[in-house]
Formats: C-alpha cells, structure tokens, sequence
C-alpha cells in the first residue's frame, strides 16, 4: 500500500512542478500526507461533502469507517491496480484517484455499505445521493461488491440494492444491474469472477452472470448467463465463448472468440 502511496506522492510533485495550476490542488490532496490512509480519507469525504454535511465531519465518519474495516482500503488499493492494469488510458495512479468518477464512487460506496451494515441506513443512504448526483453511479449501500472492481468512466451505471459482485469485475458506462418490477427481497443479479459488462447493457432480475462471462455492449440479458459465455443482443442470447481468459481482465470487447 505504501508503495504505491509513494508513487502517487512523486507522481504528484512531477505535476505540481510542471503544472502551477495543479498545483494547489495537489498540495492540499496528495503533498501533505505521509501515508495512503490519511489521504484516503480525505479524498472520499471530499468527494461527497456539501454545505451541511462538510468534509470535516465525512473524514471522521470514512476515518471510523475504515479504523472498524481495515479490508476497505486494500479493496481500494486492488482497484487502483485494476484500473492501472485494464485502463489503456490511465497513466498512473494519480489521475485514477484525483480525476475517476467511477473509481470515486466505488469508494464512497465502499463506505457508505460499512454503515449500512452497522445500522446507519439512513447515513449510507446520504452517502449514495451524494455520489450519484456529484459522481454518476447509483450504488445501492447494501448491494455486495468485491475488490478489484473497475467501473470504468461511471456515467450512468446503476447497481441495485440485492446485487452481488464478485471480484475482478469490469463494468462499462451506462449499465444498469436492476430488478424487474415491484417484486421485492432478492430480485438483483449475480456478477461472477471475471465478467465484463459492456456500455450500455442492461441485466435485470435474480439471475447469475456465471464466472468470466462476457455480456455484450447494449444487451438486454433476462436470463442467466453460463460460464465464459459471450451473450449479446435484445434479448440476449449466447453468441460464443468468452475463451479461457477473463474478460474482465483482458478487457477484450468484441463477440469474437478470444
């Protein structure tokens, strides 16, 4: 962790060198700190303050937040690493933290599921407003997501409140992972290991997206889909496999075989 928070730190004071206008910005949100923490905290809280509930009191609710959960900053760390290694475009960690509004609201969401599950629903809902209006995704606190997550640009994707995650994830902007009407208790889907969810696809219902499956951009999938399947179209049927590697991971789009 602190490896790469000496990384972030360098990276910083190249910018800040190189960039005068950067550089308050980073000063008050990197150059300060000593360790990754810390600046973690301040970084989500900042994120989602507001006029009535500032950054002061945010940064003592993430700091208790993560004191109670020490396994909520090294999933943060594993997705700044998934970013790192499946974002062509990303050019260091720094940017993934100061600049990622999908990156962003994993976090915040990371804490606000905390006080969801210690009772404080009302506060975890708080947090999940905030997010979505100030960062885009709408990330229900009580659904269960894993580490290693990368939404990537954030824009309009919607994860329901009985939707579960699993690890190394991928997920596109504008997917929706949402139920199918007024039904209610578990009616979200099922994300395995190693999926990739293209932009724009739409997966409603209690159905599984079996491991290191591949659902293609602008699907409607109402079924479950197999392991290391690719499904595409309206509705989604499967089109081939995903082949052995996760797609999640090698980030390959198209309805090839891999």
């Amino acid at each position: 962790m602190e490896e790469i928070f000496e990384r972030i730190k360098n990276d910083a004071k190249r910018v800040a060198a190189s960039e005068p206008l950067l550089r308050p910005k980073l000063e008050h949100f990197v150059l300060r700190f000593d360790s990754f923490a810390p600046m973690a905290v301040h970084l989500i809280a900042s994120s989602v303050a507001d006029a009535h509930v500032g950054v002061a009191d945010l940064e003592r609710l993430v700091s208790e937040c993560l004191t109670r959960k020490p396994s909520i900053a090294e999933s943060m760390m594993r997705d700044v690493k998934a970013v790192l290694t499946r974002d062509p475009a990303s050019s260091g960690p720094l940017p993934i933290l100061l600049n990622q509004k999908g990156f962003q609201a994993l976090q915040v969401y990371r804490i606000a599921h905390a006080l969801w599950q210690a009772g404080r629903r009302e506060a975890a809902q708080h947090l999940q407003g905030r997010a979505s209006i100030v960062l885009g995704p709408d990330i229900h606190p009580a659904s269960v997501i894993g580490s290693g997550i990368m939404l990537d640009h954030g824009s309009g994707i919607v994860i329901g409140e009985t939707c579960v995650i699993d690890d190394d994830v991928s997920i596109m902007q504008s997917v929706t992972l949402g139920g199918t009407g007024k039904d209610t208790g578990d009616r979200h889907p099922k994300v395995r290991t190693g999926v990739l969810i293209g932009a724009g696809a739409t997966v409603l219902g209690a159905i599984v997206i079996g491991e290191s499956a591949k659902v293609a951009a602008g699907s409607v999938v109402l079924r479950d889909v197999p392991a290391h399947a690719t499904v595409a179209g309206v509705p989604a049927r499967v089109v081939g496999s995903s082949g052995r590697a996760a797609p999640a991971i090698s980030m390959e789009q198209r309805l090839l075989d891999d």
